[in-house]
Order: C-alpha cells, then structure tokens, then sequence
C-alpha cells in the first residue's frame, strides 16, 4: 500500500516521502490523495519553516502507476467525461498545490523523476540530485503528450526552451550530471549524502526569518508569471515593505552584526 510520509528529522523542518518503493513511488491515485493531505500538514504546521520531498528506495517518483492508478477521488455517479476530468484535475493539481505552499520545498532527487514524477520535482523550489537521478517525460514514451503537471510552462523557464523543447519532444532521459550542467538541479551531491545534504540546506534557511522567506517563495513564483521589469520591481519593493514594517528583523540583523552573534528572528 502506497503511503506518504511526514517526519520532522530537524527543528523547523518537515520530510515528506512518497514511500511506494515496489513501484519507485509512482503516482497511483492512493498516493496523491495521501501527498495532498501531507502539503496539507506541512502548510498547516506554523513550526515548520522548509520542506524536504523525496522517495524511498531507489526512486524519486515514476510517474503515473500504469498498472494499478486506482479510482479518483469523489467520482460515484459521475459520467465517464466528468470522471476523465477529475482525474487529470487530481494530479495535475500537485504542482499549484506545492506552489501554494508558504515553506519553499526542496526536492532531493536520488533515483528515476519520469512522467508526473519530473514534473513534481519541478513543482519544487530547489531540485538537488543524487548520482542516481534521472529525469525523463515519459508521457511522449507512451504515446501521449509530453507536456503534464505544468511542465510546459515551468521547464522552458527554469532551462530555457531550445533546451527544454528538445527534451520533451525526445523522450531521452536527462542524468545527474547534464540536469547539473543545464540548471535543471542546483547540484548533484556524491554519495549517499543526498539526504543530509537537502536537511543541511533546509535547516539553513531554516534559520533566516520564516516570514521573509515565505515571501521570498510567493514573489519568486509570481515573477515567474508577470511581463515586466518594472512589475516585478513593484512586487519586490511592496514585499520588502511589507517584511520591514511588520517585523524587527532588521532591527535585530543589525545588533545581532555589532554583538558579533547570530541574529534570532522571531518576525
């Protein structure tokens, strides 16, 4: 039975792990119903400043379960059209769901990130890899389209589109290294230290402030959406304003720099 996981291996820090290892943690409609109730949780919980996603085993996630997907959520007595709708709703709806998210979310990548899979870790705000990572789209693989879970829109602007085209109309399967090399992952990390390395990061920003770095996260994603120089400028100054005037961080930045101490941010 699929199941993800919440655990919380730092202060300040959620772990959520899809852990389907049989399947290298594919997207059955049991795990995502349970994914969306744990970025519910990690949300919801107010000692919680970053989040780390990953899989158990030997993968990251495979993409869609294609021999047992399941049954959608809330689909009894529905017409088949409806249920289609639903369906693509349900997991496509991960993506804004982890957007959502006021905790940046740090996918670290140890194995195969195929199909929905790629796509969730792109859905992340930061990607690190194993050696082992691997990223494909599969969906063109199995006759479909390559474009899922918003990838269209998010891989062209995180690697470029010549870049980003040729991988979805390919089909070939991007390793550790070129991800690295491309900007698809921040870095890859050797070893068996991916782990540690991604609750390394995040106890890191775990100790800036949780409301800056909230609104750090809201604005880079609304950046991402908006057609201008000037319209992002505006976004930063009300952002920082709003960071400045609501809290003592800068009050505290400043002593903490003269009595030569780390600052303690309580915003």
């Amino acid at each position: 039975m699929p199941e993800v996981n919440v655990t919380k291996p730092r202060e300040g820090v959620s772990l959520i792990t899809l852990d389907d290892p049989a399947t290298l943690n594919s997207m059955s409609f049991e795990l995502v119903e349970k994914l969306y109730g744990a970025l519910a949780a990690v949300a919801a919980d107010n000692d919680c400043s970053v989040a780390v996603l990953t899989g158990s085993g030997e993968g990251f996630c495979s993409g869609l379960n294609l021999e047992d997907v399941g049954v959608p959520p809330g689909t009894a007595g529905m017409t088949l059209g409806r249920i289609a709708i639903r369906a693509m709703e349900t997991m496509s709806g991960l993506v804004p769901k982890m957007r959502a998210l006021p905790q940046p979310i740090i996918a670290a990548v140890g194995g195969p990130a195929y199909g929905g899979g790629f796509c969730l870790s792109l859905g992340a705000d930061i990607r690190l890899a194993g050696p082992g990572a691997r990223f494909n789209a599969a969906g063109i693989n199995n006759g479909l389209s390559a474009v899922e879970l918003g990838a269209s829109y998010l891989l062209p602007r995180l690697i470029g589109a010549s870049r980003a085209n040729e991988i979805l109309l390919s089909g070939r399967v991007v390793e550790a290294a070129e991800a690295e090399r491309i900007g698809l992952v921040s870095r890859v990390v050797e070893g068996d230290r991916l782990l540690e390395e991604a609750l390394d990061l995040a106890e890191q920003i775990n100790g800036y402030s949780t409301f800056g770095v909230a609104m750090t996260k809201k604005l880079l994603w609304s950046s991402l959406e908006i057609g201008s120089l000037e319209a992002a400028i505006d976004l930063e100054n009300r952002n920082q304003l709003l960071v400045r005037m609501l809290t003592k961080n800068l009050d505290e930045a400043i002593r903490a720099r003269r009595e030569k101490r780390p600052p303690v941010f309580e915003d």
